[in-house]
């Protein structure tokens, strides 16, 4: 298809991916703005669904800075406010964690735990088990190697490993970046254990449809991953449109066959989020 507004009218709500769809990192793709400010003025309701490490009021925050205004959506759900419930209100495997984490992530990811009754320890040999919010601002997001002594001691440690963003790799600004899920996919390689959140997990798509008050059936996802986007939307029951202006840079002609060899058969296929 070649622009949104056509698809729009087919649906009542909608669940908007951010990075990769709204914005690139530093700011906001072209139509994107325009985009949602049709769907408002619609009464269509929209909520982003982000696996972004962190709260929703971070996530507000930043998108304001960026234009990104509240006004142009009704909400917002995150894969770190999926873990920082988990934490709190120890459900399912969340239950037989200690105390004691030792984070592994920048100081900008500490709302998923800082306010919640635990105990941050200074080493991996310290700690019950381990919260990846990411790669850190010292090691930076783009070699996983740098990361293998601290991952190689938290497993020596027998350390549970609590991932809060579930996405390998993002681009930001143009340049391809690691996130936590790529550390974690390493931890779980190694037979480290990984308690992850957020897309494509189903799970997180019923709080997220709760805050648009539409049904399943009546809502359309939005995503540029097929990994997580694409793939937790199928798995939710909810029609998919794939966009193509994030991690997948592929030519439009060849992402129909690209999403059939990975089994997925998203309801539409845009070069972007524009009307």
């Amino acid at each position: 298809m070649s622009g949104f507004g056509a698809l729009a009218q087919n649906y009542d709500g909608f669940i908007v991916d951010l990075w990769g769809v709204v914005h690139d990192g530093h700011t906001p793709y072209p139509g994107a703005l325009d985009c949602l400010a049709r769907l408002k003025a619609a009464g269509k309701p929209a909520v982003f669904l982000s696996n972004a490490p962190r709260r929703p009021s971070g996530i507000v925050k930043f998108l304001a800075g960026i234009g990104v205004t509240p006004d142009l959506y009704d909400g917002v759900m995150s894969s770190g406010e999926a873990v920082y419930l988990g934490l709190k209100h120890r459900t399912e495997e969340f239950a037989s964690l200690g105390k004691r984490l030792y984070h592994l992530g920048p100081p900008r990811d500490r709302d998923v735990f800082d306010s919640l009754n635990y105990q941050e320890a200074e080493t991996p040999e310290a700690a019950d088990f381990v919260l990846n919010t990411g790669p850190d601002d010292d090691l930076g997001p783009h070699d996983s190697e740098l990361y293998r002594p601290i991952l190689d001691a938290c497993l020596k440690a027998g350390l549970p490993m609590v991932c809060a963003n579930p996405d390998l790799e993002v681009l930001k600004g143009g340049e391809r970046i690691i996130c936590a899920g790529y550390l974690a996919q390493i931890y779980a390689a190694d037979g480290g254990t990984v308690i992850q959140r957020g897309k494509p997990d189903p799970a997180i798509y019923m709080p997220t449809l709760a805050m648009l008050g539409t049904s399943a059936a009546r809502t359309l996802a939005v995503g540029d991953s097929l990994r997580t986007d694409i793939i937790g939307a199928k798995a939710a029951g909810i029609d998919s449109c794939w966009v193509l202006s994030g991690i997948h840079a592929l030519h439009p002609e060849h992402a129909p066959a690209e999403a059939t060899a990975s089994g997925l058969q998203p309801t539409a296929i845009l070069q972007g989020f524009s009307w």
